[in-house]
C-alpha cells in the first residue's frame, strides 16, 4: 500500500482545485444552475425561510379575514401561511403618563405655529389663505360642531390627516375592521370661546383652539367604515379602538410632531401641532 505524504496530498489537492477553476471559467452556467437547484429545494409556502413578507401579503391576510374585496381578488380568502401575522394590540402603559402635556406646553406651540385669533365665523371664512378647511377626509369624521368651525392651519391639518391614515394602517395590520376617528373640536373663534365659558366655567379664555393649531379626537366613539358588498361588520369595542389610537398618538408624540393631553372628563385626546 502506497503511503501518501503531506507534500503529495497538497500537490493533488492543488491540481484538483486548478482543474475545477478552469472548468468553471469554461462553463460559467454551471454555477447558476447549482443556485437554481438550491433555490428549488426551499418550499414556496415555507414563510420562515423567505427573506421578506410584503405589506400586500399582510393585507391579503387581513382582507381575507374581514371580507374586503379588491379588483385583483374580488373574493379574497384567508392565507393560511400568514394566519399569525396580524400585529398584537399593546396600547400604552398608562394614558395619563404617556400623554401628560400641560396647557402651557400646548399654548406655547399654538402661539408659535398658529394664526391670530379669529373674531367670529364670518372672519374665519375670510381668512382661507391662512386656514385649511378640514371637513371632508377618507380618514376621519368631523362631529357636529357647536363651539368650533372645521378650520386648521396647514401644519395641523396635515398632522390630523396623518393620524387618521396611520390609524387606518394600524387597523389593517392588526386585523381590525376599519373605523374612522371622530374630531369633536377644531378652530374656536373668540365668540365661540365666550359662549362656551358661559356654560362651562372650566373653559379657558386662552384656548389653544383659538389659533387653528389644536383639535380634539374622541376616544369613546368611532365611525364604522362599511363595505356595501359585505354588509354588516363584526363589532369592535370602543376600548379596543382606543388602545390602537393611543399607540398611534404615542408614536406621533415621540416623533415630536404633536403635544397630546389625555382628557378624562371631556373623553378626548387634546392635540396641538408642534
Amino acid at each position: 500500500m502506497m503511503k501518501v505524504t503531506k507534500d503529495r496530498y497538497l500537490q493533488v489537492f492543488g491540481i484538483v482545485a486548478i482543474v475545477l477553476a478552469l472548468y468553471r471559467c469554461a462553463c460559467p452556467g454551471v454555477a447558476g444552475k447549482a443556485q437554481e437547484c438550491a433555490a428549488d429545494t426551499i418550499p414556496a409556502n415555507d414563510t420562515e425561510r423567505l427573506d421578506t413578507i410584503t405589506t400586500a401579503d399582510i393585507l391579503r391576510q387581513v382582507d381575507g379575514a374581514e371580507g374586503y374585496a379588491s379588483a385583483a381578488n374580488p373574493r379574497p380568502k384567508a392565507n393560511a401561511n400568514f394566519a399569525g401575522m396580524p400585529h398584537k394590540i399593546l396600547s400604552v402603559p398608562r394614558f395619563s403618563t404617556c400623554f401628560p402635556d400641560s396647557q402651557s406646553v400646548h399654548y406655547a406651540a399654538a402661539q408659535r405655529w398658529g394664526v391670530k385669533s379669529v373674531k367670529d365665523r364670518a372672519e374665519a371664512e375670510q381668512r382661507k389663505q391662512e386656514l385649511v378647511y378640514v371637513s371632508a377626509s377618507p380618514y376621519f369624521c368631523i362631529d357636529k360642531l357647536n363651539n368650533s368651525v372645521p378650520y386648521l392651519v396647514p401644519r395641523a391639518a396635515t398632522l390630523l390627516n396623518d393620524i387618521g391614515r396611520q390609524f387606518f394602517d394600524s387597523l389593517y395590520v392588526k386585523g381590525v375592521p376599519l373605523h374612522k376617528i371622530i374630531v369633536t373640536s377644531v378652530l374656536r373663534t373668540e365668540s365661540d370661546v365666550e359662549k362656551l365659558r358661559q356654560r362651562n366655567y372650566n373653559a379657558t379664555e386662552n384656548s389653544c383652539h383659538l389659533y387653528g393649531t389644536t383639535f380634539d379626537l374622541c376616544y369613546n366613539r368611532y365611525k364604522t367604515v362599511y363595505d356595501p358588498r359585505k354588509g354588516e361588520r363584526r363589532a369592535v369595542s370602543n376600548d379596543t379602538l382606543k388602545w390602537i389610537l393611543a399607540e398611534v398618538l404615542r408614536d406621533v408624540r415621540e416623533n415630536e410632531r404633536a403635544y397630546v393631553k389625555y382628557e378624562v372628563k371631556q373623553g378626548c385626546f387634546h392635540i396641538t401641532v408642534r
